[in-house]
């Protein structure tokens, strides 16, 4: 039996366990894993920092050692957000309909846990207490594969949730890491249909692309997030200043950050100065159209792949458009389906954005940084779904189960 082979196997006995446990005990669970993420701090800090030095031995990007950075108040905060996890509400066994039937056949829809849950990540160890604990609310077991950039700091983390879930008497194969996080380990993974029965990828564009064309277990498309903002003739250009740096700066390595600006060219040399030098203040880089080089001489010509980039830097690609339908051509031929927000206090253009946009959250005179599960009261989500089966945009603990029918009869025959 392969390496991965014994891994899905061990998965697969432990979701049958985990699937039939009742709502105090997953709590419970959830609450020793929160107990035991604090009291080993500065193990897992200690095993992160050797996942930093090699990152900036390598000269990793500042926002993705960022993205990979633990210390104990973000440790304290993971350990927070598997409480407010344990604090929602179980979807598991909820009756989602109930029909009888003119034969008397009662036919219920009862929302059920999926069972084995691999998720292929990339450098965020966070990602690993998420993924783990939003699993185990659900019901199901979980196999995570994450990057080699994290991989210390994955197993620190894993050992201590196996320690919790040993703790409670229960197999500790309800959370499993793929510690080989070679290629060829990743590509078995994708077909390992015996063992898991959804995939979920969570990352960059190029390893969602890789998942979704080499998988044949079922996959969940996590998308990356080429985020847009648009200034409408009739925005209010203070909030829109304000609204951009924080799409933009406020986290710079995350899939809802903004990395393109369009603007209406009515109000663009009223608007851009002022939300351009508060960009450049910050450190952005600006990358425009030939229209913004001549407002804004602090720009840089930006190139047509500029427009498709999600550059998870301090870049952020300009454009000025006619009218809200450029806007909107813009948006469809260059987004990644992921957020996009309108700055305007016109009625009729919000609408028409709301409408027309087809991402996963679509934004009136707000940040595109709340497209979060934990922002939208899902409790941190496994993910952000840019596809639109079975989920779409934050996915919470709905949206990683599925479900089943009972039927009750009294000796119908068809």
């Amino acid at each position: 039996m392969s390496y991965l082979d014994d891994l899905g196997l061990k998965a697969k006995k432990a979701s049958k366990q985990i699937a039939v446990c009742g709502t105090d005990i997953k709590n419970k669970l959830l609450c020793e894993i929160s107990k035991q993420l604090l009291e080993n701090a500065d193990y897992i800090v200690g095993e992160n920092k050797k996942d930093v030095e090699i990152a900036n031995k390598n000269n990793m990007k500042e926002s993705l050692v960022d993205r990979l950075l633990l210390d104990n108040s973000r440790i304290r905060a993971i350990s927070d957000a598997v409480m407010e996890i344990a604090a929602l509400k179980d979807p598991v066994g909820e009756v989602l309909s109930a029909e009888k039937r003119p034969n008397g056949l009662l036919i219920a829809k009862k929302r059920v846990p999926i069972g084995v849950i691999g998720i292929i990540y990339e450098a965020r160890p966070n990602v690993t207490v998420d993924a783990a604990a939003l699993c185990i609310k659900a019901g199901s077991a979980v196999v995570l594969r994450g990057g080699s950039d994290a991989i210390n700091s994955n197993k620190a983390i894993v050992l201590v949730i196996k320690k919790a879930i040993l703790n409670l008497g229960l197999d500790e194969n309800i959370v499993t890491l793929v510690e080989d996080t070679s290629r060829e380990t990743a590509s078995q993974l994708m077909k390992l249909n015996k063992y898991i029965d959804v995939l979920i990828p969570r990352g960059g564009a190029g390893l969602i692309k890789s998942v979704v064309d080499n998988a044949t277990v079922p996959v969940i498309e996590t998308g990356s997030g080429n985020c847009h903002v648009y200034v409408d003739e009739f925005a209010d250009i203070q909030m829109a200043k304000n609204i951009i740096v924080n799409a933009k700066t406020q986290r710079i390595g995350v899939c809802n950050a903004a990395e393109s600006l369009l603007v209406h060219e009515k109000i663009a040399h009223k608007a851009l100065p002022v939300i351009l030098n508060a960009l450049v203040e910050k450190g952005v880089e600006i990358r425009g159209c030939e229209k913004t080089l001549e407002i804004f001489d602090k720009a840089v010509l930006a190139t047509e792949n500029d427009f498709y980039e999600e550059y998870l830097d301090l870049i952020i690609s300009v454009k000025i458009v006619k009218d809200i339908d450029e806007a909107i051509c813009h948006i469809d031929e260059h987004s990644t389906g992921h957020s996009e927000t309108i700055i305007t206090d016109n009625y009729n253009n919000a609408l028409k954005f709301t409408n027309e946009v087809d991402s996963a959250a679509v934004y009136v005179n707000a940040s595109t940084r709340f497209t979060d599960g934990g922002e939208f009261g899902f409790g941190a989500e496994i993910g952000i779904s840019t596809q639109k089966l079975h989920a779409r945009g934050p996915m919470g603990l709905k949206e990683i189960t599925t479900y089943k029918y009972v039927i009750l009869g009294d000796g119908q025959i068809r």
